[in-house]
């Protein structure tokens, strides 16, 4: 979008407000219910013609793999990048599509972004637009965090509705009554929101409590927070690991945050944030997966960088199980699921997803492919999202026992004495971490497994197919991209 002129006698950076303040409602859409969930964006990554995953079962997983940066960690702190001033420098960014995609999300406001492997530099100077690519916002969900630092830092924004996996409605009226609390006007018009500031100057400082204690609605208020005038307090807000790495970096970038990883936070404004250099934390839903995989396929690996703390609940539930962890050093697990060494083979057990420090949603799927290798019955619960059970049906396709009622999956597990209850077959992966549960699976399986739309995966899981060959896989890639690990 062009640049627009700074209207006469104004401090909006870019136009006018989009409207006079009005005397509304005490709901801003009177023609929506007041729980308003925003209807799922169905826009998605086409995979390639051929791109599959082929995996010849049975192989035994050993050696180390690295763990790459946090995806989700990345895309929060990428937007933040519009809160500062000058240039920021993040390193350990994986190289992904949703990484890239946020990156284009960014010049499509006048941001200049280079990276190299897995170091991106932002500066955010040359900013000439409050509206971001409608096309790059709708293919992932970090997309609409940019958001909250537009209208705090230049007075407005227009920003399409978001996009990412389906699975489950995702409501944004969390942000736009958080952004509300803090001094905007935000309306829904032609697909989009619109927000700005109703003084004409800023955001200011505001208390809020979440409904729930969204991730993206707690990261995007953060973020505006960081710039409006005063102090903010926002209660029963999300405390996962990457609303911490956030924190982080908006205070290496000048602000003042207090509370970060409890469920409130206090956050006194800045005139201006300034770039920083900061590196992001290690992914632990991948940590997961590969602790995962090396359970499924009854091996013993390692695993680093990795902070044990962030996956407390796998980790007690796989000791549960029967498996070896051992903290090597401080960020270095190893983990032992080879027969023999603990006795009769794994147990399956319970889990209920919930927030953090609850069971990680992102891991539900991983840990039902598991489930489903171990003895007896188990019970998943899915709390988070509603239609998290997607993956169901082709993972049944690969033999796995699972009866789903609702939100509730009862899983089957082997038989005692007898060999994988899981056999090769063609499925398609419809999401990003149900596609790794397919993978999992298909590792553990008797015979070859083909996986389809692999670019789901690919938002999600850097190089996936060359960590699991040097663990000893037998993975290949049909029609291969260049290696994205630089």
């Amino acid at each position: 979008m062009a640049s627009r002129l700074k209207p006469p006698n104004s401090r909006y950076f870019f136009s006018p407000p989009l409207q006079k303040p009005t005397n509304k409602p005490p709901h801003l859409f009177p023609h929506l219910p007041k729980s308003l969930s925003i209807p799922h964006n169905d826009t998605k990554i086409p995979p390639g013609p051929t791109e599959k995953l082929i995996i010849n079962g049975g192989s035994k997983l050993s050696g180390h793999v690295n763990i790459s940066g946090s995806k989700n960690s990345a895309l929060s702190i990428l937007a933040a990048t519009l809160c500062c001033s000058g240039t920021s420098k993040l390193t350990n960014v994986p190289y992904l599509s949703d990484t890239r995609t946020m990156a284009s999300v960014l010049e499509s406001l006048g941001a200049e972004v280079e990276f190299c492997g897995n170091e991106f530099v932002v500066s955010t100077d040359g900013i000439s637009s409050v509206e971001p690519d409608s096309d790059s916002v709708g293919k992932i969900r970090g997309g609409f965090f940019v958001i909250g630092p537009l209208v705090a830092r230049f007075g407005e924004a227009i920003v399409g509705l978001p996009g990412g996996c389906d699975i489950g409605s995702r409501p944004v009226d969390i942000y736009i009554r958080g952004l509300r609390a803090l001094g905007a006007i935000v309306e829904l018009r032609d697909g989009k929101v619109q927000a700005y500031a109703a003084n004409g100057k800023g955001l200011v400082g505001g208390r809020f409590q979440l409904d729930f204690p969204s991730v993206g609605a707690t990261e995007t208020l953060m973020m505006a927070a960081s710039l409006a005038k005063g102090q903010t307090v926002l209660s029963n807000v999300a405390q996962e690991p990457e609303v911490i790495d956030l924190a982080h970096f908006l205070m290496n970038c000048g602000a003042s945050i207090r509370g970060a990883g409890s469920k409130e936070l206090h956050i006194n404004g800045k005139d201006r944030l300034h770039g920083s250099c900061y590196s992001i934390i290690p992914d632990r839903i991948e940590a997961g997966s590969f602790m995962l995989a090396a359970a499924i396929t009854r091996s013993c690996i390692s695993l680093s960088p990795i902070f044990p703390s962030y996956l407390s609940c796998l980790i007690e539930k796989l000791l549960g199980a029967g498996c070896k962890i051992v903290q090597c050093t401080r960020d270095n697990l190893e983990l032992s699921a080879i027969p023999g060494i603990f006795g009769d083979d794994l147990q399956g057990f319970d889990i209920k997803t919930r927030p953090f420090p609850g069971f990680p949603t992102d891991l539900q799927p991983q840990t039902m492919a598991f489930l489903s290798t171990c003895n007896g019955k188990s019970i998943v619960e899915e709390s988070v999202f509603e239609n998290r059970m997607n993956h169901v049906k082709e993972l049944r396709k690969l033999g796995l026992r699972i009866q789903v009622c609702g939100s509730t999956a009862l899983i089957s597990g082997k038989e005692r004495g007898r060999g994988s209850p899981i056999y090769g077959s063609r499925v398609a992966a419809t999401n990003l971490r149900g596609g790794m549960s397919l993978v999992l699976a298909g590792l553990a399986a008797e015979g070859i497994t083909e996986i389809s739309g692999i670019s789901h995966i690919d938002r999600g899981y850097e190089n996936l197919e060359k960590k699991l060959q040097i663990l000893g896989a037998n993975v290949k890639r049909l029609n291969p991209r260049p290696n994205l690990v630089q």
